[in-house]
C-alpha cells in the first residue's frame, strides 16, 4: 500500500503492516474524542514514525495513487478531526 504524509511525501508499506497502523489509528481516535491535545500528540508521531520506520520512501518524482492519506507532524486536532471518517484516519 502506498502512504502518503501530508508535507512529506509517500511511503510504500507491506499490507502485513496494516494492523499496526490500524490500532494506533484507534488510539488516536480515542485521543482525539477525549480532546487530550498531548495524548493526540503521542499518538499521531507514533502512527507517522510506524509510516516512516517500516515503510520505504517513494522518490520525490514519484506521484503514485495514495492508499491512505495521514496528516503532517504539526496538523492540529481540528484539522486531523477534519479528515476523519467514523472509522478514523484508516479505514476499516
Amino acid at each position: 500500500m502506498i502512504v502518503r504524509i501530508m508535507g512529506e511525501g509517500q511511503w510504500k508499506l507491506d499490507d502485513s503492516h496494516f494492523a499496526e497502523l490500524n490500532k494506533l489509528d484507534d488510539e488516536l481516535l480515542e485521543e482525539m474524542e477525549g480532546g487530550d491535545e498531548e495524548g493526540f500528540r503521542r499518538v499521531l508521531g507514533a502512527l507517522l514514525d510506524a509510516v516512516r520506520r517500516l515503510g520505504s520512501p517513494l522518490p520525490d518524482d514519484a506521484l503514485e495513487p495514495s492508499e491512505l492519506i495521514l496528516p503532517s507532524p504539526d496538523a492540529s486536532l481540528e484539522e486531523v478531526r477534519e479528515m476523519l471518517s467514523e472509522d478514523g484516519l484508516i479505514p476499516g
